[in-house]
């Protein structure tokens, strides 16, 4: 029985979370590309990646790989 109530109680946080998704407000959108060099096409392409987080679909989020100073440095 306690884990019936532990499975019912996991199931519905999760669904409660699922539904909720954080994407950024227009102000934040205006200051990030703010420094690029071709703002409006930053603007755009970030506004369509917000609707489609708030569809539920998926989105491509890049990731920049972080060189350490002290590894790159490092020879053998």
């Amino acid at each position: 029985m306690k884990s019936f109530f532990k499975t019912l109680l996991y199931l519905l946080v999760l669904f409660a979370y699922e539904s909720s998704a954080y994407s950024l407000s227009d102000n934040q959108i205006k200051e990030i590309c703010q420094k690029k060099l071709r703002r409006s096409n930053c603007i755009r392409n970030l506004r369509i990646k917000k609707l489609n987080l708030l569809e539920g679909n998926r989105i491509e989020i890049p990731v920049i790989p972080f060189k350490n100073k002290e590894i790159s440095n490092f020879k053998l």
